[in-house]
């Protein structure tokens, strides 16, 4: 619609002659802002998807050019309207490749504040039903564009925990889907019913609902607040190593997953991100505040969100984070997959002995899987081995890996005497357990809403709100003590603490403890394999079996009144 569309455009609305210079002007600046916003806009996906600085001045003007044709149309809206016959999808176009804009710089700065601006561009379309007449034109691919806004909208929603908006727009989606697939008997019908599948189970992923006194559901953040981490007290020696980098991988089959976010990886990166600041800056663009207006405090760790990643994929990330990981930092691999278990019997014990967990296969590697099955003393290939990643040990390393192989990573080795840390799940848990397997991992909920993880393992599913802050409140102070535990402990391996100077690094080390010493004492996890484990291990009379800490397990309890639910003389029974 440009050079050569704008004569029909402008003639369409009169003679060529009558259109005065400026207003033709305004149309041909028009086109020229929304030609080179799209073309900018298109080239976002040639960007490297790995490394942290070559996309920021590319993001940057196109970030340019929206503002100005956001501007341009608000300024210019009544010309537009005449001259070149601007619709107002048009418009919601441009606002929702904005808001787009704004979620994918999040997702490559992890700067929770950015959702906040998607948030905002998106809630204008549907406020001003900049869509709404999309649905009397004769155009499938245009009602496609509003469906994946729809889409697009409910990521952001979810990742504000924003859910009552969420049940508004699965509601509307659900309709216009209907009426789509009534109108144009299209092929992709059973995709978009897929979709809203997907989101929801996500929704209903929660073992647990909070209630108000109305009996609203509450809606609770996991994300990390100014009282979330147990404070550093005086005398405790820690290092000061920062978080820097994260790998959230999720290859589980069969969870519950919308778009490419597992609710495992959903939970874990929330547990990697501070509560999500308001920026006030109406456009701004990302990263050009005034260094007056930057908040006081850290930035989230920068994070890699890998859904069902090939080996070398997974590995290509790796390195780039590797690389680009600063002095004095950590990074951490987070891995939420079904294990994988060595198919032959192996003589030796190393890392490539135990199996790991699984990676996806990309379908060019047929060939090597036939050779595989015929021989059982190759490895596996689509899997992560421990040994994979002993290359990037050379740096301070954080491993959580939440899989029925995640002990395949005990036999870790530490050879290059930098902090290395890996936290691992049980690789099953009671039959008695209702199993939620599919509704996300017990272990990452330990990790990233303890206090709903407890519930549900006392078989409870509903909750008042009071009670729910009161248990809150309660959790702080046993999280205080547990960080006292370690730093107090005089055999602990110095990698937990070279890790506890950091407030996200801290409070995973907390909960994994609070995690372990539940399970411990739990009437119905009774074998070995329904514990949590840990490199190097942790010294069990100190942390997960002191008497101390089990003494506030049941407290909680109490207060809940679910204490038959544990064991009370735990120490009697080992």
């Amino acid at each position: 619609r440009t050079e050569l569309g704008l004569k029909e455009i402008m003639s369409s609305g009169g003679a060529e002659d009558d259109i005065p210079q400026a207003e033709r002007k305004t149309v041909t600046d028009f086109c020229y802002l929304l030609d080179k916003s799209k073309q900018l806009f298109n080239g976002l996906r040639d960007l490297p998807q790995y490394g942290q600085k070559q996309w920021q001045s590319y993001f940057g003007r196109t970030f340019d050019v929206y503002t100005k044709l956001w501007k341009f149309q608000q300024q210019h809206r009544q010309v537009l309207d005449n001259r070149y016959g601007l619709k107002r999808w048009q418009i919601g176009e441009i606002a929702s490749k904005i808001g787009q804009l704004y979620y994918h710089y999040y997702l490559r700065t992890s700067e929770t504040s950015y959702l906040n601006e998607a948030f905002s561009f998106y809630s204008a379309i549907r406020q001003r039903s900049y869509y709404s007449q999309v649905n009397k034109e004769d155009r499938p691919e245009l009602v496609v564009k509003k469906l994946r806004y729809y889409a697009r909208f409910i990521v952001v929603c979810l990742l504000l925990n924003k859910m009552d908006v969420v049940k508004d727009l699965v509601k509307e989606l659900s309709d216009e889907i209907e009426d789509y697939t009534h109108r144009f008997n299209t092929e992709d019908q059973v995709e978009w019913n897929l979709v809203l599948q997907e989101v929801a189970a996500f929704i209903e992923a929660d073992p647990v609902m909070v209630l108000n006194d109305d009996n609203t559901i509450v809606i609770t953040s996991n994300r990390l607040s100014e009282t979330g981490a147990p404070l550093l007290e005086q005398g405790m020696i820690v290092g000061q190593l920062a978080l820097a980098d994260a790998l959230i991988i999720g290859n589980c089959n069969n969870q519950v997953k919308f778009s490419e976010l597992t609710i495992d990886m959903f939970r874990m990166l929330q547990a990697l991100e501070r509560e999500p600041m308001n920026l006030a800056s109406q456009m701004n663009k990302p990263g050009m505040q005034e260094s007056t207006e930057k908040p006081a405090r850290r930035e989230n760790p920068h994070k890699y969100l890998l859904y069902k990643p090939t080996f070398s994929q997974l590995y290509t990330f790796l390195a780039a984070s590797f690389k680009e990981l600063p002095a004095n930092s950590v990074l951490l691999i987070y891995l939420s997959a079904t294990g994988v278990f060595p198919s032959g019997r192996s003589d030796s014990e190393g890392p490539y002995d135990f199996g790991g967990v699984l990676t996806n296969s990309n379908r060019d590697i047929i060939n090597g899987d036939a050779i595989h099955k015929r021989n059982q003393s190759y490895k596996e290939m689509h899997c992560l081995h421990p040994g994979d990643l002993y290359p990037f040990t050379r740096k301070p390393l954080f491993i959580i890996v939440d899989s029925s192989n995640s002990v395949a990573y005990k036999n870790f080795t530490n050879l290059f005497g930098q902090p290395l840390v890996c936290l691992l799940s049980p690789t099953a848990y009671p039959k008695a357990l209702q199993d939620q397997s599919q509704r996300g991992s017990l272990f990452t909920l330990f990790l990233n809403n303890p206090l709903m993880a407890f519930l549900f393992v006392s078989g409870l599913s509903s909750m008042r709100r009071g009670l729910w802050e009161k248990c809150q409140d309660y959790l702080r102070k046993i999280n205080r003590d547990i960080a006292q535990l370690l730093t107090h402990s005089r055999s602990i391996d110095q990698s937990f603490l070279q890790f506890f100077g950091d407030e996200f690094l801290r409070l995973l080390l907390t909960r994994f403890i609070f995690c372990s010493a539940t399970m411990r004492m739990h009437k119905i996890f009774r074998e070995t394999r329904n514990y949590p484990e840990s490199y190097p291990q942790l010294p069990r009379d100190e942390t997960v079996e002191n008497p101390h800490l089990q003494k506030h397990i049941l407290e909680l309890a109490s207060i809940l009144d679910v204490r038959n639910v544990f064991l009370e003389n735990t120490l009697d029974d080992y």
